[in-house]
């Protein structure tokens, strides 16, 4: 009983603190609403639209404005026409363009003489997304304009539909985008961008509230309060944060899953369950932290590395199997990473807890980080041995 009383002392002084430094509540709450109103808005449009795509039509036959109209009647593309390659080349050098095509002198010519005509196309691949993209529309494009050239031909020869389409199209391809059937680069990020931000909040922020009893040399007040015990003081200092990182977790679960509509084939109350877990791994990793480099400033540079190299290593835009052995490995200490492949399961295959308890149980590691550093941590708590700046 005693030591729930000390608790509620540390928890009840936490919550003053809190209240005279509004960096914990700006570095929390006020940068997670931010990053979420950020990235909904910044991706609402679910896939970026109107690339500008250059063209250089040398023919100018009927052939190759019908290219143009089509290309231009895209959802990716939007063209803009130039009179010369040079021209093209140094709206692509410049940015204005992403990419730009060159149709040939001659095309409709050599079409109807049975010749090839080589359509040639340059990509600016330094921005991978919108290079893609282009790369991806004007090639279907000239795909489709070769398709119907030819059936134009097997038609003036009396082909009937079904052998000329068994000829333009002998495998007819069924694909099938599970979890993202639109192919939105909203759903694609924000559901481990979001959850990612808040990671670096929970870090960096318990790394702060814990290293700032250390600069401000106000550690053995926290100790007088918890009555002497150091479990005491971290239950003290950490349960006001939790629930806060949990309410923001949840209040991003409930954003993305039920005001956004994003794809939740599962069930949102796992989803809730597995973020309170998260925060609590996340949570354990800060205590770690700052626990093994006792002096904020360190702590605080650590962290933020800790937490950049977790948006690489969780896999959602580079496969962490296509990684080097060694990375493969690094990636399994990050909290993120399993929660990426919690969600993965959940949201997208429906799973259930069959498909991703092992997840939540490396997560649930995570809390014994803690336990390695407990001796050091209260050490440096109550000699006050380390340099404050």
């Amino acid at each position: 009983m005693k030591f729930w009383h000390n608790v509620y002392k540390v928890i009840a002084r936490e919550l003053r603190l809190m209240r005279q430094r509004p960096v914990y509540l700006l570095a929390s709450v006020a940068v997670m609403a931010f990053c979420s109103v950020f990235f909904l808005t910044f991706l609402g449009d679910g896939i970026p639209q109107d690339l500008a795509i250059g063209i250089v039509d040398n023919d100018d036959s009927s052939v190759s404005r019908e290219f143009i109209r089509q290309l231009d009647a895209t959802q990716l593309g939007k063209t803009v026409r130039f009179g010369s390659y040079t021209q093209a080349r140094e709206a692509l050098q410049t940015g204005r363009i992403n990419a730009f095509c060159v149709l040939p002198e001659n095309m409709y010519d050599d079409l109807l003489s049975y010749r090839q005509p080589t359509v040639t196309f340059y990509v600016n691949s330094l921005y991978f997304v919108g290079g893609a993209l282009a790369y991806k529309d004007v090639l279907t494009m000239v795909n489709l304009t070769s398709g119907a050239v030819q059936r134009e031909f097997l038609r003036a020869r009396g082909m009937d539909e079904a052998s000329i389409m068994g000829q333009i199209q002998p495998i007819v391809i069924d694909s099938h985008q599970i979890g993202n059937t639109t192919t939105n680069y909203g759903v694609y990020l924000t559901n481990v961008l979001l959850p990612g931000v808040l990671e670096m909040i929970i870090i960096l922020v318990t790394v702060y509230s814990l290293g700032a009893e250390l600069k401000y040399g106000t550690s053995r007040h926290l100790l007088e309060k918890a009555g002497g015990s150091m479990l005491a003081a971290m239950a003290g200092k950490l349960i006001p944060y939790t629930l806060l990182f949990t309410f923001l977790g949840i209040s991003c679960d409930l954003l993305l899953y039920h005001w956004m509509h994003f794809p939740m084939a599962g069930s949102v109350w796992n989803i809730f369950a597995v973020t309170f877990v998260y925060v609590l791994s996340c949570e354990a990793v800060a205590v770690f932290l700052i626990g093994t480099l006792p002096v904020l400033r360190d702590a605080i540079s650590v962290s933020a590395i800790y937490s950049v190299l977790g948006f690489s290593l969780a896999g959602f835009t580079f496969p962490v199997e296509a990684m080097p052995p060694y990375v493969q490995g690094l990636a399994a200490l990050f909290p993120l990473r399993h929660y990426y492949l919690f969600y993965v399961q959940e949201a997208y295959f429906a799973s259930g807890f069959s498909g991703w308890y092992m997840q939540v149980v490396y997560m649930l590691l995570f809390m014994f980080l803690p336990f390695t550093v407990y001796r050091r941590l209260y050490r440096a708590y109550s000699l006050q041995n380390y340099p404050k700046k």
